[in-house]
C-alpha cells in the first residue's frame, strides 16, 4: 500500500502543473470575489467563465507559443460567448447552431472544443439585454488568465527550451548507457524469465532495451527541434545559434552511437583473443556520464560542473586497441577482428569529439534573442478548404470522428430540448468531451469521467449547500480550481473529481442551487456516457484499417529511398545521409505505430494483424538504425567499397518491389514474376562481400610485410576498416528488411497467402 502511495506521489510530483493551476484559480476567483463584494456577481461570473474556458486549452511550449495560443483562445471565447448570448432563450436554434460549431472546432486545431464550450455554456445562461457586453466580459476573463500565466515570462522565457534540451541530452546518455551495458553482459535470459513486480528492481536487474532508448532519444531530439523552432525570430541568419549547435551535436552523438552499437555487435560475433570489452564498456559509460553532466548544466543554467575535457577511459581504450592492432599485424590476432576494434575506437573518438563540441556550446551559455511577435498560426482559407475537402473525399478517421461527435451532440441537445431538462447541458458536455477516436479510448475516458463526476457532483452539492455566502463560495472555488488545473495533466480522474465541483459552482454562482443538482448531473453524465459508447460502437468505423495498405506502401518506399541514399554515401556521391530522409522514415514508422495502437483500442481487435504491425515497426526501426550505421562508417577517404553499394541497391529493389506488390490486389501478391529471386541475387552479393573482405585482409598483411609503416593510413587500411565494419550491419539489414517486407505484406492483406517470400538469412 505504501509503495503504491509513493508511486502515486511521484507521478503527481513529476506531472503536476502548480503554477498553471494557480494562474487559473486566481483568474476565476478574483472576479468572483470582486463581483460578490460590489454586488455584481453576474458580471463577475461571466469574467470567471471566460477565464475557465481559456484555461481549458492548457497551452504548452515556450511563452511566445503560449501567448499566441491564449490569444487565439481569447478571441474564440469572445466570439463564442457572443454567439451563445444571441442563442440564449432559443433552445431549438441552439440545437441547430452548436453542432456545426463543434465540427468547426474539430476541423481547425487552434479553435478546438473551446468554441463549442463557449457557445453552449453562454447559451444556457439567462438572456441578457447587452449580449455584446457579456462577450466582452468573457474576453476580459481570458485576458486576465493570460496575464496571470504569462506574468513571469521575462525570467522563465527559456525554461521550456532548456527543459527540452536537457531531456534530449539525458535520453542520448541513456542510449549510450544501453550500448555500454550490452558489452560483456551475461545472458539476460534467466533474469528476463523472472517476473519482477518492483520497477526499481527491474531497472537495475535487467539490461536496458536498446531500441526503446534509441527511439526515446530520437523523439526527444525531435521535440527539442520543435521547441527551438517556436523560439526562432531571426530566421534570416546564416550562423546557427547555440541551442541549434547543441541539438546538432546531440544528433551526431546519437547517430554515431547507432553505428557504435552495430560495430559492437560485429565484434561480439568475431572477437579478438585479447580482452577489449572492459575498456570499451568503461569508455562508453564515461561518455554517457559526460553527456549527463551537459544535461544537468543545460537545465540548471550552468550551476553544475561540465566535467573535464579529456577522458582517461577513452585513452585507455585507445592503448588497448593499438595493442590489438599491432598483434594482428604480427600474425597473433585476426586482422578483421582487430579492424573491428579499431573501428570501435574511432567511433568512440568521434563521439568524444561531439561531446566536447557540445560542452563548449553549453559552457558559452544558451542564449537566444528577441524578435517581433509572430502572428497566430491560422491556416490559409484555401489550404484549410483543401484539407477539409480531402478529408471528406477520403472519409479520413478525423472526418469520421468529427461527424460522429457532431451528430451525437445534436442528438443530445435535441433530447435535452424536447424533455426541457433544466441541466441538460451536462448531457451535451459529457458527449462532447467523452467520444474518442476508437471504442477502447472512449470506454476508458467514460470510466474515468463517470467515477470522478459522481463523487465530484456529491462534493459540489455539499459545498453549495453549506456555503454561507458568495465570497465563501468563491474561496472554495479557488481551492477547487487550484487542485483541478494542477492535477489535470496527471490523470483525468483527478479532473473529474475536482473539476466537477468547479464547473457546477462556476455556472451556479449567481443563481441559487439545491441538492437535486448533484443527482441530476450524475444521471445526465451517465446518460451522456452511454450515448458516447453507442456512438463509438455504431456510428462509422474509425477507418484506420482501411488506410493501412497505403501507409505500409509509403513505409516501404521511404525506407527504399533511405537505402539508396546510403548507397550514395558509400559511393561518395553524398557527404552524409540527408536528415529529411531519416525523418521521413521515422515519421512513416510512427504513423504505422499509431495505427497499430488505434486498432488495439477497437472493440474486437485483430490480434494477428496488430502483432504483424508491431513486427513491421520494430523491423523498420532496426532497418533505419542499420542504414545510419552504414552511413556513419562510410565517411573515409575515397576507397573501393567492393560490392557494398550493389548490396544496398539490391535491398532497395526488394523494398520497392514489396511496395509495388502492396498496391496490387491481394490475389496478385504471389511474388512470381519469372525473374530471378531477389534473395538469390543477394546471396551472390554477400558471397562476393566475404571474398572481398578476405582479399583485403591478405593484401593488408602483404602490404605490412613489404615494409609499409603500420601506423600509415593507406587505402587498403581504410578499405579493411570500412568493409569489416559494415559487413555485419549489412547482414543484419538484410534480415530486418525481410522481416519488414513479410510483416507489411501480411498486415496489408490479412488472411491472404503471400507466396515465395524471401527467406531470412
Amino acid at each position: 500500500m505504501f509503495r503504491g502511495a509513493r508511486e502515486a506521489y511521484a507521478t503527481v510530483e513529476e506531472r503536476a502543473a502548480p503554477f498553471y493551476g494557480l494562474a487559473a484559480a486566481l483568474a476565476m476567483a478574483v472576479p468572483l470575489v470582486v463581483g460578490a463584494l460590489t454586488g455584481r456577481a453576474t458580471q463577475g461570473s461571466m469574467i470567471a467563465l471566460g477565464a475557465y474556458l481559456v484555461a481549458l486549452r492548457a497551452p504548452e511550449g515556450p511563452y511566445g507559443a503560449r501567448a499566441r495560443n491564449i490569444g487565439g483562445a481569447v478571441l474564440v471565447v469572445a466570439v463564442g460567448a457572443t454567439i451563445g448570448g444571441y442563442l440564449s432563450g432559443h433552445t431549438w436554434l441552439a440545437v441547430a447552431v452548436v453542432p456545426p460549431v463543434v465540427a468547426l472546432g474539430g476541423a481547425v486545431s487552434w479553435i478546438g472544443p473551446t468554441a463549442g464550450m463557449a457557445v453552449l455554456m453562454t447559451a444556457i445562461r439567462p438572456r441578457s439585454d447587452d449580449i455584446t457586453f457579456n462577450g466582452f466580459l468573457e474576453f476580459l476573463g481570458g485576458l486576465l488568465f493570460g496575464a496571470f500565466l504569462l506574468l513571469p515570462w521575462p525570467a522563465r522565457r527559456l525554461r521550456p527550451l532548456r527543459t527540452a534540451l536537457a531531456e534530449a541530452a539525458e535520453t542520448v546518455a541513456e542510449a549510450l548507457d544501453a550500448v555500454a551495458q550490452d558489452i560483456g553482459a551475461p545472458d539476460p535470459g534467466p533474469l528476463d524469465a523472472v517476473d519482477l513486480t518492483d520497477p526499481d528492481l527491474a531497472a537495475v536487474a535487467r539490461k536496458p532495451d536498446w531500441e526503446e532508448r534509441r527511439r526515446a532519444a530520437a523523439r526527444a531530439l525531435t521535440a527539442a527541434r520543435t521547441t527551438y523552432g517556436l523560439y526562432r525570430s531571426d530566421r534570416g541568419r546564416d550562423e546557427p545559434t547555440r541551442p541549434e549547435r547543441l541539438i546538432e551535436a546531440l544528433a551526431r552523438i546519437l547517430h554515431e552511437t547507432v553505428a557504435l552499437r552495430a560495430l559492437v555487435e560485429a565484434a561480439r560475433r568475431r572477437p579478438p583473443s585479447r580482452d577489449w570489452q572492459m575498456e570499451a564498456h568503461v569508455a562508453i559509460a564515461a561518455l554517457a556520464a559526460r553527456v549527463r553532466l551537459l544535461a544537468a548544466a543545460t537545465e540548471t543554467t550552468g550551476q553544475t560542473p561540465l566535467g573535464t575535457v579529456e577522458s582517461a577511459a577513452v585513452r585507455r581504450l585507445g592503448r588497448q586497441s593499438e595493442a590489438i592492432r599491432r598483434a594482428s599485424l604480427a600474425g597473433d590476432e585476426d586482422l578483421v577482428a582487430a579492424a573491428l576494434i579499431g573501428q570501435i575506437r574511432r567511433s568512440i573518438d568521434r563521439i568524444a569529439g561531439s561531446v566536447d563540441s557540445a560542452r563548449r556550446t553549453v559552457a558559452g551559455g544558451l542564449r537566444i534573442g528577441f524578435g517581433p511577435p509572430r502572428p497566430l498560426d491560422a491556416p490559409h482559407p484555401a489550404s484549410l478548404w483543401e484539407r477539409v475537402s480531402t478529408a471528406v473525399r477520403t472519409r479520413s478517421p478525423s472526418f469520421r470522428q468529427i461527424s460522429r461527435v457532431s451528430l451525437t451532440v445534436a442528438i443530445a441537445m435535441a433530447i435535452a430540448a424536447a424533455l426541457k431538462l433544466p441541466h441538460g447541458h451536462w448531457l451535451t458536455i459529457t458527449v462532447m468531451l467523452s467520444i474518442r477516436g476508437t471504442y477502447g479510448e472512449t470506454a476508458e475516458r467514460i470510466v474515468q469521467r463517470i467515477g470522478g463526476n459522481a463523487l465530484g457532483s456529491a462534493i459540489a452539492a455539499i459545498l453549495l449547500a453549506l456555503s454561507p455566502d458568495q465570497v465563501t463560495t468563491a474561496l472554495i472555488l479557488f481551492v477547487c480550481g487550484l487542485v483541478a488545473f494542477t492535477l489535470r495533466s496527471v490523470d483525468a480522474a483527478y479532473w473529474g473529481l475536482f473539476g466537477t465541483p468547479l464547473g457546477l459552482m462556476l455556472m451556479d454562482f449567481s443563481t441559487p442551487s439545491d441538492w437535486t443538482a448533484a443527482g441530476e448531473r450524475i444521471a445526465l453524465t451517465t446518460t451522456g456516457a452511454l450515448m458516447a459508447v453507442l456512438a463509438a460502437r455504431l456510428l462509422w468505423p474509425a477507418g484506420y484499417a482501411e488506410r493501412l495498405p497505403g501507409q505500409l506502401t509509403h513505409l516501404l518506399s521511404v525506407h527504399a529511398d533511405l537505402t539508396r541514399a546510403t548507397a550514395a554515401v558509400v559511393e561518395d556521391e553524398r557527404e552524409q545521409l540527408p536528415h529529411d530522409k531519416i525523418m521521413a522514415a521515422e515519421q512513416a514508422t510512427e504513423k504505422i505505430n499509431e495505427a497499430r495502437n488505434r486498432l488495439a483500442k477497437e472493440r474486437v481487435p485483430d490480434v494477428e494483424r496488430i502483432a504483424r504491425l508491431r513486427t513491421a515497426t520494430q523491423a523498420a526501426h532496426r532497418v533505419r538504425d542499420h542504414l545510419i550505421a552504414v552511413g556513419r562508417m562510410s565517411r573515409e577517404e575515397d576507397i573501393d567499397s567492393g560490392p557494398v553499394p550493389e548490396i544496398l541497391d539490391r535491398i532497395a529493389d526488394q523494398l520497392e518491389e514489396a511496395a509495388t506488390a502492396l498496391e496490387d490486389p491481394p490475389d496478385a501478391v504471389t511474388g512470381d514474376s519469372g525473374s530471378r529471386d531477389p534473395s538469390d541475387r543477394l546471396d551472390d552479393e554477400f558471397a562476393d562481400l566475404d571474398a572481398y573482405l578476405s582479399k583485403l585482409a591478405r593484401k593488408r598483411r602483404a602490404e605490412v610485410e613489404e615494409g609499409v609503416e603500420t601506423d600509415a593510413f593507406t587505402p587498403l587500411r581504410h578499405a579493411l576498416l570500412h568493409v569489416s565494419g559494415v559487413r555485419y550491419a549489412l547482414r543484419s539489414l538484410r534480415g530486418d528488411v525481410t522481416d519488414l517486407v513479410e510483416s507489411a505484406l501480411a498486415a496489408s492483406h490479412p488472411g491472404e497467402p503471400v507466396q515465395d517470400k524471401p527467406t531470412r538469412p
